[in-house]
Order: structure tokens, then C-alpha cells, then sequence
């Protein structure tokens, strides 16, 4: 039994007529006759009774009609279903991010994506951005969003936004009220450091080196702090001032203030990678979005 004999049959039980049921398929009546004999044969009784009134169905014909339809809504689908996949319509995307990421970067690629592929189930994990690399080449997210800079020959790696520097300085500070300010003019104060994790460096560098070009190296009095949050809480409690992405003004926290920098041209770049070789049609599909995307936040 082929499924164009259900499908014949099918259209034989709708149309209650063989003249009218090869129309429909478009085929002679002949033809459509010696299929639906061929099947009645293979299963050993009477599916189609002519009569007067047309091609009326025997008992086991309502059954096969039944289970025909079943089975061909079934077959049809999965066949879309897999088109679907194929396209990278559905499926399910684990994505790894910095938690920075969340603030300005991940939440308009979040909205595009679900409005674009709703079917599509994220898996979205914070974490520190070695553990994003090593759950790429473990295979157990597909994606990652981290701070350049960053090399590894086994991933793809491309930038997807960029935003400028400010000063983080307690509310208090003596150049909190100021619009703009030079980096150099706190070559002196205490220094609160984001984390460098293995081999990233990441937004770790971007801040020394900007330090460098201004002039001095920082005196740090806090290194090593993962969060952005909590960076800028020990800013508000004036244990020392930080050079932080220009997103982190949006957690308006209390008690710090945000100066843009006019003597610092580093800027904080947010890229994604993905493992080599065919990417899944889903990733293919965010990546899409992503990389569409204007790179400055």
C-alpha cells in the first residue's frame, strides 16, 4: 500500500464518485478504477460499492477512511515539520551570555528573534564567558555572547555591537557633577577592575589599556569582579571609581554617577561565536538576526 493509493481513496469517499474523483486528481477514470481495485485486492475486501446514488463505502471502507485521513494528516505533518526545521523555523537554541550582555545588547535580539520564529524554544544560560567557551566545544550550547577580545580557531567569532566607555565615580566624588571628563584626571584615585577569565582578557583589557593610553596604570584596590552590578555597588559605596561599558547606566544604581569619557576611544565590544563547520538551520537563523543588526548599542 503506497500513500497515493490512500490519497486516491480518500478523494473516491469524498467526491462519492469516480468521474468526479478523477477530475479532481487529474487523471482518466480508467486509471483511478484499477487503483482502487489494486487496493481493494492487497487488503482482501470491498471498500467502494457502485451504485445508482455513486461510490457508496462498504463498513470497511469507513474504517480504511478513517485511518486514511489519520495517516495522511500524520504524513503531511511531518513533512512540514521537517521543512520547518530544515529552515530553521523550529527547533531549540541554547545560548550562553555574559550577564552584561542582558543589558542593552541581548533584549532587542530576543524580541526580533521571537517575534520572527516563535516556535523556537531558547535555552538561555548565564555564565562567565570561559565557561561559554568550554560549553561550545562540549556542545552544550550552541551560541555565546562575551566581550572581545577573544581568538580561538575552533569557533567562529564576530562582533555584534559596540558602546563607549564612561567613569564610574561615587555620587559623591569631586568630579561627579562634570558632563565630560579625561580619564587621566583620575590617574590617582583607587581603581575597581572587572574579572579576566583564563585566556579572555576581554572587557578586563580594553579598561588597562585605556588606562595606559591616558597614561598611568590603575591602582587597583578591587580586581576581579565578575558582575557589572557589583562594580558599580562598590562605586556607590565609594570604595574607588571604574571604566564600565556606557549600558551599565541603565541599572541606575543609587549613589554613582556615569561621565562619558573625552580622551578614551576604546570601545566595549559584545561579540557572538559559534562552533565551525554547518552551523544548525535554528543558529542559522539567529545568527540572521544578530549579525543584521546595527553594532552600536
Amino acid at each position: 500500500m503506497e500513500l497515493r493509493h490512500l490519497r486516491y481513496f480518500v478523494t473516491i469517499a469524498e467526491e462519492q464518485s469516480l468521474t468526479r474523483a478523477a477530475a479532481r486528481l487529474h487523471m482518466a477514470q480508467p486509471p483511478l478504477s484499477a487503483q482502487l481495485r489494486k487496493l481493494e485486492a492487497e487488503l482482501g475486501t470491498t471498500l467502494v460499492q457502485r451504485t445508482a446514488r455513486g461510490a457508496q463505502l462498504t463498513e470497511p471502507g469507513r474504517v480504511l477512511l478513517e485511518e486514511a485521513r489519520r495517516i495522511l494528516h500524520e504524513v503531511d505533518q511531518a513533512a512540514r515539520m521537517t521543512r520547518e526545521v530544515g529552515s530553521g523555523l523550529v527547533g531549540r537554541l541554547a545560548l550562553g551570555f555574559i550577564p552584561s550582555a542582558s543589558n542593552a545588547v541581548l533584549p532587542p535580539i530576543l524580541r526580533q528573534f521571537k517575534a520572527e520564529y516563535p516556535d523556537v524554544t531558547l535555552h538561555l544560560q548565564e555564565m562567565r564567558p570561559n565557561e561559554i567557551v568550554d560549553r561550545l566545544h562540549d556542545r552544550r550550547i550552541d551560541a555565546g555572547l562575551f566581550y572581545l577580545p577573544f581568538e580561538d580557531p575552533a569557533l567562529h567569532v564576530r562582533s555584534v555591537a559596540e558602546e563607549s566607555l564612561v567613569l564610574a565615580v561615587p555620587a559623591t566624588h569631586r568630579l561627579a557633577r562634570r558632563e565630560r571628563v579625561e580619564l587621566a584626571e583620575v590617574a590617582e584615585e583607587p581603581f575597581i577592575l572587572p574579572a579576566r577569565h583564563g585566556n579572555m582578557p576581554g572587557l578586563y583589557a580594553i579598561v588597562v589599556d585605556a588606562c595606559e593610553r591616558a597614561g598611568f596604570s590603575p591602582r587597583v584596590v578591587q580586581r576581579d569582579v565578575w558582575l557589572m552590578q557589583t562594580i558599580v555597588g562598590l562605586v556607590a559605596g565609594g570604595m574607588g571609581v571604574s571604566v564600565v561599558p556606557d549600558s551599565v547606566r541603565r541599572l541606575q544604581r543609587a549613589g554613582a554617577a556615569f561621565l562619558p569619557l573625552s580622551d578614551v576611544s576604546e570601545q566595549a565590544q559584545t561579540a557572538i561565536a559559534w562552533r565551525g563547520g554547518t552551523a544548525q538551520p535554528v543558529l542559522g537563523s539567529f545568527l540572521d538576526i544578530v549579525t543584521t543588526r546595527s553594532p552600536a548599542v
